[in-house]
């Protein structure tokens, strides 16, 4: 998930004054990974909503537990572990904008009423948009809402690209407690907030489709829903009901999940493409995969998500079975296979590597 900036691509124009090789699809890497993964495609349910729901009432629990804490060390330990864990719990996002919804009934909805609402980030934030980043052509490109050619932009956009995430917890609250219920008493207005402020996106020009039809009663009751929750909670504050301590605890964690996540999303590719289409096999090569053995980013890149790399060749494929997808073709593709070469040790490599190239570029 990737707050909405206002990042241009003007500072990447005309950068690379040599042209570049188109790089060719590897058939024998796509094809592997076609016929290797046929029987890993279907979800787990029980493990979907175990995950889920135990994710969340750690998060939620450690939540409570930072706001009653007697002492500033408690307060601090419980609010990271409510970080990781609604950080992971939020992060099922992903999974819903990918699933087949039939597959597993009631997830969305499930998931909506667990992490998405009480957070503010309904499943309409991501679905209808994140897909786009996934089609083939659009990847890299001017139309993809997830996608700005960070490494080839000025030295002072990484750092503000990551901090500003800091103020997601308030954007939001601005969106669905002034917004939205604004935006129901004006047709024209409605429209506007549904193009520019209803999508995780980082690509500035990016405006979402007016959804219609069955999708756009799901976008309207989810809206209402996540409005009606943002408003109440401000009453509450408001009133005394949630102490403002508590209040200020809720959205530092809420600000530290999103800078989490705002870190993730930079290190998710490596952003140095100049907006030509790409291949597949390019669009792998510009994505990330950090495998085992290392142990952190199974806590910054949770649900599969250290597999980036591999869930751009493929998409559809659960988030459990990914671990498995990776081992199957580790073991059979040559070491001369665009396949390992996505893959990486750390972020702090990845994010030297995107820092060093904007400071190269500049």
């Amino acid at each position: 998930m990737e707050p909405t900036l206002t990042f241009s691509r003007d500072a990447a124009d005309a950068r690379a004054s040599e042209p570049k090789l188109r790089i060719v699809d590897d058939k024998t890497m796509l094809r592997a990974a076609a016929d290797l993964t046929r029987d890993l495609s279907a979800p787990r349910p029980a493990l979907y909503w175990g995950d889920l729901i135990a994710s969340a009432v750690v998060g939620y629990g450690a939540l409570v537990a930072a706001v009653l804490a007697p002492s500033t060390a408690l307060m601090v330990v419980a609010a990271a572990v409510s970080v990781l864990a609604l950080y992971r719990a939020l992060l099922f996002i992903h999974e819903v904008s990918h699933m087949k919804h039939a597959a597993l009934p009631g997830f969305r909805l499930g998931w909506n009423l667990i992490a998405g609402i009480p957070m503010m980030v309904p499943s309409f934030m991501y679905e209808g948009v994140h897909n786009l980043h996934h089609a083939k052509t659009r990847y890299g490109t001017a139309d993809d809402p997830e996608y700005l050619p960070l490494a080839l932009m000025k030295p002072w956009t990484l750092p503000v690209f990551i901090l500003v995430s800091l103020l997601a917890p308030i954007g939001l609250l601005i969106r669905f407690a002034i917004l939205s219920p604004l935006s129901w008493l004006s047709p024209k207005l409605r429209d506007l907030v549904i193009a520019r402020y209803s999508s995780l996106s980082i690509n500035p020009s990016f405006r979402r489709r007016i959804p219609a039809g069955e999708q756009r009663v799901l976008f309207d009751r989810l809206d209402a829903a996540a409005s009606v929750w943002a408003i109440g909670l401000l009453a509450m504050v408001a009133t005394g009901v949630i102490p403002m301590r508590g209040f200020l605890i809720g959205l530092g964690i809420g600000s530290a999940v999103a800078l989490l996540n705002q870190v993730r999303t930079l290190v998710a590719h490596l952003w140095e493409n100049e907006g030509e289409q790409m291949t597949v096999t390019a669009q792998y090569l510009d994505s990330v995969n950090v495998p085992p053995p290392g142990l952190l980013p199974a806590l910054w890149a949770p649900v599969g998500l250290r597999y980036h790399a591999l869930h751009h060749l493929l998409p559809s494929l659960p988030y459990h079975a990914l671990g498995e997808a990776h081992r199957r073709l580790s073991e059979v593709l040559e070491q001369e296979s665009p396949y390992h070469k996505a893959s990486y040790r750390s972020a702090l490599g990845l994010m030297h590597r995107i820092g060093r190239s904007t400071m190269v570029r500049r």
